[in-house]
């Protein structure tokens, strides 16, 4: 896509000394969000408690909505001030301390919500504390009594209280924190029980997953490693947990800038995409609890190259406003739960303003990204994936053999029981490319998926991933595919194996006779639709701006290949190409299937790509063995 420099924000002019990768400084940081502060004002109630923003309105009703919009803007709003110390707009501590006093006041016309059970106040009012504490010179200690009174009344509705089992518990922890750090009541065994209770979801390698399950996303990193951290700034002891936090974060975020490309893009994959450039809390929280493995000019680097890839896109828009979407505003990437102004937890990614104006992490001149220094690969055995980019284009690819956002297996369950989320169930994502969507591509499930078909074209879906292996360059895993009107379940293996820029899935698949098998590459999306070409056993996809994808038939295919097209179907781009190969009619029993997949930005050719290795399959054995032209051989 065509990139202009910052469409829709006035900036300061770059800096190419300091920041000699993104020209950005820590003015930069602080013009963007002002602008993003000011951009909601004309959306605010009379009293400043709400801010109703435009777009649709998420299943929590309006009102919700609502103090949505003032809790997370007060995120942003609290980063800048007291990274300010408090010497910003007046008129920007005026308005959050006025929406405190109208928003608390159960009579008025503004009032929020009451903090119920698993209700989604409990996720704004976390905001709300880690803002007040944040700000406390400014706000809350020149608050009226009776306003104060009516916040801790308001937050007191946490005591006790029952919230979702995943990164929810959290936002009890920091809330309850700010009421004890107050002198108000509050629960110490609630706090004790959330933070004990995220010990159970740690898997090790700095890696959490989001309640009990596979559920490994970006709340890895923006809720799960962010809130103990901020916890730890409210408490006055914190019993020796802030080590241990510290100790986590250290060691996720040496593997962390691995899933950023060069051009700032992070690796698109999970729920919650929208707040986007939330994905930097990590990175600055490393730095604020100075537990970062990070060099301050990587942490900027990082950082910068993010928010820049973004605002260089459009976002915000033209309005100053974040939109439910990634670049553009695009409703089937987004689910039921956001509402306008939930893309606001993008606010997270402004923590660094929390740092001073002459900490390293700001004067330190930029230092290049792992993939713009040489090609990287990295195992992630935790979440079950790999990453690999390639420092020619700048892009990185995340092979996925782990994280299903399935509930954990009940005893005797079906092992395909669940529902397919494109968001978490696909083979690999990528910085450049993101799955498909919209409900009438993602039935189709053809993009980074090895599907047996119906006799209807119905795909079986990988909802539930049966980890097998995960180490340096090779992951493997299986799922249980189900067919319409079969009770059979058919297992089908995947093993990837990573050789410079390629990923080759090595396939073996039970399948009743006459089956069709299906394996989709991944999806390229562009505001023209991408070209495409076929052979014998390939097919590839490229858009106007040089992105290729393309799927190449090794082993066990027939030699028809073709391209997928769809529209509004994906958040990079209205239309969108996916190359994918086929086996008409598969014999029944097991059989083997190899594929070389390709995204580059390089140009392509698959005819050629068909030599890269030679495939050796032994009778009667699950071996196969890769022999590629460097001489290395890896077996399968």
């Amino acid at each position: 896509m065509s990139v202009a420099p910052h469409p829709h924000l006035h900036l300061p002019p770059t800096d190419r000394v300091l920041s000699p990768r993104t020209g950005w400084t820590r003015a930069h940081w602080e013009a963007a969000a002002d602008r993003m502060l000011d951009a909601i004002v004309p959306y605010a109630t009379p009293g400043f408690a709400q801010y109703r923003l435009p777009g649709r309105t998420s299943w929590s009703g309006v009102v919700s909505d609502g103090l949505e919009g003032f809790a997370r803007s007060f995120l942003l709003a609290a980063f800048r001030i007291a990274g300010a110390g408090g010497a910003v707009d007046p008129a920007l501590i005026e308005r959050y301390a006025a929406g405190l006093a109208a928003g608390t006041d159960r009579a008025g016309a503004e009032a929020w919500p009451a903090l119920t059970d698993c209700s989604q106040q409990m996720v704004e009012a976390a905001s709300v504390a880690v803002a007040l504490h944040e700000t406390r010179p400014w706000i809350w200690d020149r608050l009226d009594n009776a306003v104060r009174e009516r916040v801790v009344d308001w937050f007191s509705g946490f005591v006790g209280g029952r919230t979702w089992d995943n990164n929810w518990r959290l936002f009890q922890v920091v809330s309850e924190e700010f009421l004890a750090s107050v002198g108000a009541p509050h629960s110490r065994r609630d706090i004790e029980s959330g933070l004990d209770r995220i010990d159970d979801w740690y898997r090790g390698d700095g890696w959490y997953t989001d309640g009990d399950g596979q559920n490994f996303d970006y709340y890895n990193g923006w809720a799960l490693h962010l809130y103990p951290i901020l916890w730890s700034r409210i408490a006055d002891d914190d019993g020796g947990r802030t080590a241990v936090h510290r100790e986590r974060l250290h060691r996720f975020l040496e593997d962390y800038p691995h899933f950023f490309g060069a051009d700032g893009a992070p690796v698109h994959q999970g729920r919650s995409l929208a707040y986007r450039f939330a994905a930097l809390a990590p990175v600055w929280a490393g730095a604020l609890a100075d537990c970062t493995p990070l060099a301050p000019g990587l942490s900027r680097r990082l950082a910068s190259g993010t928010l820049r890839h973004f605002v260089e896109r459009g976002v915000p828009d033209e309005r100053g406003l974040l939109t439910l979407g990634w670049y553009d505003t695009f409703l089937p990437a987004t689910q039921p739960y956001s509402g306008p102004a939930s893309p606001y937890w993008a606010s997270k990614g402004f923590l660094g303003l929390l740092l001073p104006a002459d900490h390293p992490v700001w004067t330190a001149r930029e230092l290049p990204l792992p993939v713009e220094e040489s090609d990287t690969r990295r195992a992630l055995p935790a979440p079950g994936w790999l990453l690999h980019g390639t420092r020619h284009d700048g892009i990185v690819r995340l092979v996925n053999h782990g994280s299903d956002h399935q509930p954990p297996p009940a005893e005797g369950a079906d092992p395909a029981e669940g529902t397919e989320d494109p968001h978490y169930g696909r083979l690999a994502y990528s910085t450049a490319t993101a799955p498909q969507t919209a409900p009438h591509a993602a039935e189709r499930a053809v993009d980074n998926h090895l599907a047996l078909l119906s006799p209807s074209g119905t795909p079986s879906r990988r909802t539930r991933i049966h980890r097998l292996r995960c180490e340096d360059g090779i992951a493997a895993s299986w799922y249980a595919a189900r067919l319409p009107g079969d009770e059979h379940r058919y297992r089908v293996e995947t093993t990837s194996v990573l050789h410079g820029p390629w990923e080759i899935r090595v396939h073996r698949v039970q399948a009743p006779e006459g089956a069709t098998v299906r394996e989709g590459g991944h999806t390229v999306a562009h505001a023209h639709p991408p070209a495409a070409r076929t052979g014998p056993g390939w097919a590839l996809t490229r858009t106007a701006d040089g992105l290729s994808s393309a799927v190449v038939a090794l082993h066990g295919w027939d030699t028809t290949a073709d391209v997928a097209r769809d529209l509004e179907a994906n958040a990079f781009g209205p239309h969108s190409a996916t190359p994918h190969l086929h086996l008409a009619r598969h014999p029944g029993g097991t059989s083997t299937h190899v594929t070389l997949l390709a995204l580059s930005r390089d140009t392509l050719h698959p005819e050629a790509l068909r030599t890269a290795a030679t495939i050796r399959t032994t009778p009667h054995s699950p071996t196969v063995t890769l022999r590629f032209l460097d001489g290395t051989v890896v077996e399968v």
